[in-house]
Protein backbone atom coordinates (compact mmCIF):
# COMPACT_ATOMS: atom_id res chain seq x y z
CA UNK A 1 0.00 0.00 0.00
CA UNK A 2 1.43 3.73 -0.69
CA UNK A 3 1.64 5.82 1.92
CA UNK A 4 0.15 9.24 1.76
CA UNK A 5 1.27 11.30 4.56
CA UNK A 6 -1.69 14.49 4.93
CA UNK A 7 -1.07 16.97 8.10
CA UNK A 8 -4.32 18.43 9.58
CA UNK A 9 -3.70 22.11 11.05
CA UNK A 10 -5.88 24.92 12.32
CA UNK A 11 -6.25 27.97 13.97
CA UNK A 12 -7.52 31.36 14.25
CA UNK A 13 -7.55 33.66 11.18
CA UNK A 14 -7.09 37.52 11.19
CA UNK A 15 -9.68 37.47 8.61
CA UNK A 16 -12.01 34.46 7.78
CA UNK A 17 -11.75 35.58 3.99
CA UNK A 18 -7.34 34.81 4.02
CA UNK A 19 -5.36 32.01 5.34
CA UNK A 20 -3.29 34.24 7.08
CA UNK A 21 -2.88 32.76 10.85
CA UNK A 22 -3.78 35.53 13.76
CA UNK A 23 -0.64 33.86 15.81
CA UNK A 24 1.69 31.49 14.79
CA UNK A 25 2.39 30.07 18.52
CA UNK A 26 -1.33 29.06 19.01
CA UNK A 27 -1.68 26.93 15.71
CA UNK A 28 -3.60 23.31 16.38
CA UNK A 29 -1.04 20.98 14.84
CA UNK A 30 -4.31 17.94 14.92
CA UNK A 31 -1.96 15.41 13.75
CA UNK A 32 0.32 13.82 10.57
CA UNK A 33 -2.41 11.00 8.75
CA UNK A 34 -1.01 7.93 6.49
CA UNK A 35 -3.89 8.54 3.69
CA UNK A 36 -6.72 11.26 3.33
CA UNK A 37 -9.45 9.59 4.21
CA UNK A 38 -8.00 9.42 7.84
CA UNK A 39 -6.77 12.84 7.62
CA UNK A 40 -10.24 13.98 6.37
CA UNK A 41 -11.93 12.35 9.50
CA UNK A 42 -9.87 14.33 11.49
CA UNK A 43 -10.46 17.61 9.74
CA UNK A 44 -13.64 16.95 9.95
CA UNK A 45 -13.59 16.58 13.74
CA UNK A 46 -11.55 19.56 14.49
CA UNK A 47 -13.54 21.85 12.16
CA UNK A 48 -16.55 20.68 13.35
CA UNK A 49 -15.79 21.45 17.38
CA UNK A 50 -14.34 24.70 16.19
CA UNK A 51 -17.94 25.47 13.81
CA UNK A 52 -19.30 28.11 15.98
CA UNK A 53 -16.20 30.22 15.55
CA UNK A 54 -15.77 31.81 12.23
CA UNK A 55 -12.37 32.78 12.54
CA UNK A 56 -11.02 29.45 12.96
CA UNK A 57 -10.23 27.40 10.09
CA UNK A 58 -8.90 23.91 9.88
CA UNK A 59 -6.40 22.75 6.86
CA UNK A 60 -5.30 19.46 5.33
CA UNK A 61 -1.85 19.64 3.87
CA UNK A 62 -0.80 17.10 1.08
CA UNK A 63 2.68 16.23 2.69
CA UNK A 64 3.78 13.67 0.10
CA UNK A 65 3.55 16.11 -2.49
CA UNK A 66 6.37 17.72 -1.15
CA UNK A 67 8.89 14.42 -0.96
CA UNK A 68 9.45 14.47 -4.49
CA UNK A 69 11.54 17.52 -4.91
CA UNK A 70 12.77 16.17 -8.67
CA UNK A 71 8.54 16.73 -9.40
CA UNK A 72 6.84 20.03 -9.35
CA UNK A 73 3.26 18.53 -7.92
CA UNK A 74 2.99 14.80 -7.36
CA UNK A 75 0.14 13.31 -9.17
CA UNK A 76 -3.34 12.48 -7.55
CA UNK A 77 -4.03 10.62 -10.02
CA UNK A 78 -3.98 7.58 -7.87
CA UNK A 79 -6.14 8.69 -5.61
CA UNK A 80 -9.01 9.24 -8.37
CA UNK A 81 -9.14 12.35 -7.89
Amino acid sequence: MVQRLHLVFGGELTDPSSTTFKDMDKLDIVGMFPDYASAYAAWKSAAQATVDDAQVRYFIAHIHRLTDEAVAASPTAELGL
